[in-house]
């Protein structure tokens, strides 16, 4: 059986936090994962963590947040986070050249090479601008995989199919570099536009029943990670969600 985890930006709209900690550990949540919203309130959650008896293996750091590399590491050591992953770049951003992608590759590179040395694991998490192709074809998460050859993958399998690519090609590809995925849905053409076209998982159009025992066997993956970019009701959605992935 596996255990999952939860993305704390699921839940940014559903106040307080002690209120959305006790609901994922009476649901069945083994574990959380953070975001760079959150870590200004490292004691107040690492207290929650250990009253609900839940941990934080991963967590979502910004890319100006993994900069400042003395924070993240002391934000990441009181909170148990084991993995950094970065999670986006801004929106201005998304469809830059492909020599600034390679330049964040590079940055990814050498970021991975420090967080590593003080004993994290580092990586990068997807969207789906990162299968827009370039000016020459060549695609984003090509760039950075490649440019950055030692980070890690945590793969939002979701926003791969929004990105119009097949998760499955990427799997094959980048199986040994996956140590993490997101489990989300995406609701059908025209529905839960009021959610941004998400869904809860097992009321979608993803098909996670094959998708799940694939990742298993073709990737390195120990956290998976339940996410809703947008939910209108967050008990719904937790509930919904960890009941449907543990049938899969």
């Amino acid at each position: 059986m596996t255990d999952f985890s939860f993305q704390l930006y699921s839940a940014r709209n559903f106040p307080p936090l002690a209120y959305v900690f006790e609901l994922l550990a009476r649901l069945g949540y083994k574990s959380v994962e953070g975001f760079g919203g959150l870590y200004d309130k490292a004691d107040e959650i690492k207290d929650l963590l250990a009253k609900n008896n839940l941990t934080m293996p991963t967590g979502h750091f910004g890319l100006d947040q993994l900069q400042d590399k003395a924070t993240a590491v002391k934000t990441a050591r009181t909170l148990g986070v084991e993995t950094l992953f970065c999670p986006a770049i801004p929106r201005p951003l998304w469809e830059q050249e492909e020599d600034a992608w390679k330049a964040l590759a590079e940055e990814l590179a050498s970021l991975g090479e420090f967080y590593k040395a003080e004993g994290f694991g580092f990586g990068w998490h997807n969207h789906h601008f990162e299968f827009w192709p370039t000016a020459s074809g060549e695609l984003p998460m090509n760039i950075l995989l490649e440019g950055a050859p030692d980070i890690d993958w945590e793969m939002d399998v979701a926003w791969v199919v929004r990105g119009e690519n097949d998760p499955k090609a990427w799997l094959e590809k980048y199986g040994g570099r996956i140590v993490a995925v997101h489990v989300k849905d995406i609701a059908p053409e025209g529905e839960a536009k009021d959610e941004d076209g998400w869904a809860d998982v097992g009321q979608g159009t993803m098909n996670w029943v094959t998708l799940l025992p694939l990742i298993k066997e073709k990737t390195k993956a120990r956290h998976f990670v339940m996410e809703h970019d947008n939910p209108s009701d967050l008990e719904r959605f937790a509930s919904r969600s960890i009941t449907a992935a543990k049938t899969y």
